[in-house]
């Protein structure tokens, strides 16, 4: 009777826990951009301001690139990380795009496209100061385990397993957020 009861709790057993919690797919940050230089890129700023309410950093040059008037040390972008509730600002950027995406903008681990105006996005109403501007967005997921490849002491590798292909974005996009691809 005893040996009845263990093989079938090692039965339930096997059968709940048959997910690998590591290959788990999760949105690590959601990043949001604009470039431009001068007064386009103060109105970028208010821009990203004004979509996530954090301030946004300023991205700058190291090369000099006289053809294109750019030196070391000016300001050609700007950039707002979001890592806590990215799916919240996912779902609100991918109804601005009616969610549908292309396979070519997905790579490894990550996803980019832009919304052409920021009014496109619900519950958005036009800013006068602003005017019209659109911005890059990029997704970046990963698998339990990351930080021992990023970590800076005790570095360590992590295996190709745990690369995040374009067929398992595209997976978890269908899945979790509806979206179309072309």
């Amino acid at each position: 009777m005893n040996k009845k009861i263990s093989e079938t709790t090692k039965k339930m057993k096997i059968e709940k826990g048959s997910e690998n919690v590591m290959r788990n797919i999760k949105i690590e940050k959601v990043v949001l951009s604009i470039g431009g230089t001068g007064d386009y890129l103060a109105k970028g700023v208010k821009l990203l301001k004004f979509l996530t309410g954090r301030k946004p950093a300023s991205t700058r040059t190291r090369k000099r690139i006289p053809n294109y008037g750019i030196r070391p040390g000016l300001e050609v972008g700007t950039v707002v990380t979001i890592r806590k509730n990215p799916e919240e600002t996912l779902k609100r950027m991918l109804v601005a795009i009616d969610n549908t995406l292309r396979k070519k903008q997905i790579s490894q681990n990550n996803f980019s496209f832009g919304v052409k105006e920021y009014l496109e996005i619900p519950g958005i109403e036009y800013q006068r100061d602003i005017g019209i501007m659109g911005f890059d967005m990029t997704v970046v997921f990963k698998r339990a385990g990351r930080r021992v490849q990023l970590r800076k002491i005790k570095q360590g590798k992590i295996s190709i397993r745990q690369v995040i292909t374009k067929e398992e974005i595209i997976k978890y996009m269908e899945e979790n957020f509806q979206t179309k691809f072309i």
